[in-house]
């Protein structure tokens, strides 16, 4: 899946969790991308498999969107939590690093950073 993509996935996601119910205007003033770019996202993730639109407009994940979405989250959260906490920079840094890094990072290099994040947890 390509960084567009997931970025678009992440922002429903998490929007979701805040209001419950998502349109394509939420993400697109949420991204700051124009009405007819994130149309256009909407109708590749739809071809994906990715997202399915209510009669109303809302957006829903299918079962793999859902799953897809979680993980791209997590590995977010998982990001900023260990740039604050390793790193000492400030939230915003965190999420706008955690951002850019996510979308290059190797699993194994992503398994180990989990772990050492979950490890200070306890």
């Amino acid at each position: 899946m390509n960084e567009s993509a997931e970025d678009y996935i992440k922002t429903i996601y998490m929007l979701q969790k805040k209001t419950g119910c998502v349109h394509s205007v939420d993400v697109a003033r949420e991204m700051g991308f124009t009405k007819a770019s994130v149309s256009a996202a909407m109708a590749n993730l739809r071809k994906k498999d990715i997202i399915r639109m209510q009669p109303d407009g809302e957006i829903v994940f299918t079962t793999a969107g859902r799953k897809a979405a979680e993980q791209i989250y997590e590995k977010h959260t998982t990001l900023s939590e260990f740039l604050k906490d390793v790193a000492a920079v400030d939230d915003k840094t965190a999420k706008e690093d955690a951002c850019r890094i996510e979308h290059y990072l190797s699993p194994s290099t992503f398994d180990g950073i989990k772990k050492f994040v979950e490890s200070r947890q306890k």
